[in-house]
């Protein structure tokens, strides 16, 4: 295969799963365009990963799939914290639609059918080329502006070598990307065996519609139901314990017992019985020139909070614009270093819950448990707790060269980081239409008061979109910040706020210039300017 040419495929994705097809279709939909190389054929069969929350939803919508995944999920009703005999100990409810992001706050699924879904939308996008049966040996950056990805032919064996302006790496724990940039996992301290295990079944277990988490220092487990017929639980392995003495639905029924009793056997089909080891640990670079590393690749997150894929959607959400905009000259190539400035202290922040999560349900043997009985029910009367829990929003970016800093004092920049609510709009004749349908993933100013004549043609000409805070909604969310203004980036993400509009105007100007070689971007969105 002769190598392609940058200018026809500026970018090469490694690896077809969720986070290299999110990446490759919001790259796609911004007209750049697209190689995605997989070692499989086809998509892996077996279930994975089970949970998003709203804010991936969200960004699922930007990609064009929010009805086609909600078709494919059960919304979720959050999680109980339970005892070894499943009584309760404390509840933290997630029902319902997110204010913030405007879609269910937890999500079931099931991978594959996810995969599905991306799969349909890469093949509606004529700028991604879809590679199964490949298998990639190395990436070797060739300049600071490219890399050439060396690949081999899983059934002829032939070797090939594809060149990129940009290499993405979104494959998996065991990347051969990350290996091949010389980076490496650190561990975080957190290892532990566990049994995953996906049960079908036409017999309703009645249980509650959420995430059970059994706090026990004997048997930790998950148990969580995934769909109209789909189950998944997850049991911490005893010491000595092989998952081979639990491999049929026969061997694993005295586990599942707290859950199934008096449903027979032969109602139960095991679809997946398999190990895994639940590690905390991230890489310690993201980045080498051309090279970024995604998803399981940059990150190894313990299951406890259902976060682990959701953080791969987000790096691609946080990585593919600016790509995008730097292939096209309109921002500076060093925006690319505020990616792992962003994502990494963000996806860290996720482990570590997850991590103490983890140890909170499985510490402390005998007296942990006692512990946790008289502590885990009073955590819902402490002010602030229960609403920390039970709600899914994550915590804002830190400050990059694209997020301003954060201060408490009125003058200090408190939307910076965080997300523009995703509201309804209640000027527009679209039924069901927020906020994001009328941005169309571009930069936008949002502001209490109108723009001059000339500021707004400065903006237009850059494809800024004017966001007049009245006609939007978005009035109380600036005077929460204390701010008449604020800059948000394409991700949906506030760059910073300000005081006036013309700040604003001026954070916009400095930011952005024209593009020097424009792609045409996807948009479901009205392409005027103005929400007034």
């Amino acid at each position: 295969m002769d190598p392609v040419s940058l200018a026809d495929r500026p970018v090469v994705v490694v690896g077809a799963g969720p986070v290299g097809a999110s990446a490759a279709i919001l790259l796609a939909q911004r007209g750049v365009p697209v190689v995605v190389l997989d070692r499989w054929a086809d998509i892996y069969p077996q279930p994975r990963a089970v949970h998003l929350d709203d804010e991936v939803h969200r960004i699922l919508a930007t990609m064009g799939v929010a009805q086609e995944f909600a078709a494919i999920s059960r919304p979720g009703g959050g999680l109980r914290l339970v005892d070894h005999r499943l009584r309760v100990m404390g509840s933290y409810e997630r029902a319902g639609i997110s204010e913030t992001n405007g879609y269910p706050r937890a999500n079931m699924y099931d991978q594959p059918d996810l995969e599905r879904v991306l799969r349909t939308r890469m093949a509606a996008l004529p700028l991604i080329t879809l590679r199964g049966g490949v298998e990639v040996t190395t990436v070797e950056p060739t300049s600071p502006g490219s890399a050439t990805v060396h690949l081999r032919d899983v059934a002829t064996q032939v070797d090939e070598r594809l060149e990129a302006r940009f290499v993405l790496g979104c494959d998996g724990a065991n990347s051969t990307v990350r290996t091949s940039m010389g980076a490496a996992m650190k561990d975080l301290g957190f290892e532990q065996r566990w049994l995953v295990l996906d049960v079908e079944t036409s017999v309703d277990l009645r249980q509650w519609d959420g995430v059970q988490q059994v706090c026990d220092s004997r048997r930790a487990a998950t148990f969580m139901r995934i769909g109209a017929t789909r189950y998944r639980w997850e049991l911490r392995l005893l010491e000595g314990e092989s998952p081979d003495d639990l491999a049929t639905i026969e061997q694993v029924l005295p586990l599942l017992s707290p859950w199934t009793a008096g449903v027979p056997v032969e109602e139960l089909r095991l679809v997946r019985v398999t190990p895994y080891t639940f590690r905390a640990a991230l890489a310690d670079r993201w980045r080498s020139g051309p090279v970024f590393l995604l998803g399981d690749a940059a990150h190894l997150t313990p299951p406890f909070i259902g976060q682990g894929l959701g953080a791969g959607v987000r790096d691609a959400a946080n990585l593919t614009w600016k790509l995008s905009g730097v292939l096209t000259g309109s921002l500076a190539s060093d925006v690319l270093d505020s990616y792992e400035t962003e994502r990494s202290a963000h996806a860290r922040a996720l482990v570590e819950l997850a991590l103490r999560v983890g140890l909170a349900m499985t510490s402390g043997g005998r007296v942990g448990d006692v512990a946790r009985k008289a502590v885990i029910p009073a955590l819902g009367l402490v002010p602030g707790i229960r609403h920390q829990v039970s709600d899914s929003t994550t915590p804002p970016l830190v400050p990059s060269p694209l997020v301003a800093g954060r201060g408490l004092l009125r003058r200090g920049d408190r939307l910076a980081g965080s997300l523009v609510p995703n509201l309804p709009l209640p000027s527009t004749d679209r039924a069901g239409a927020r906020l994001d349908d009328h941005l169309g993933g571009r930069w936008a100013l949002v502001t209490l008061v109108p723009l001059a004549p000339s500021d707004r043609e400065r903006l237009q000409s850059l494809d800024v979109c004017v966001v007049e805070a009245e006609a939007s909604g978005l009035r109380s969310w600036l005077d929460q910040g204390g701010v008449a203004a604020a800059v948000v980036r394409p991700d949906g993400a506030v760059m910073a706020s300000f005081g006036s509009p013309s700040e604003a105007v001026s954070a916009v100007l400095s930011t952005l210039r024209p593009a020097t070689s424009p792609h045409p971007v996807t948009r479901s969105a009205p392409r005027d300017e103005v929400l007034a």
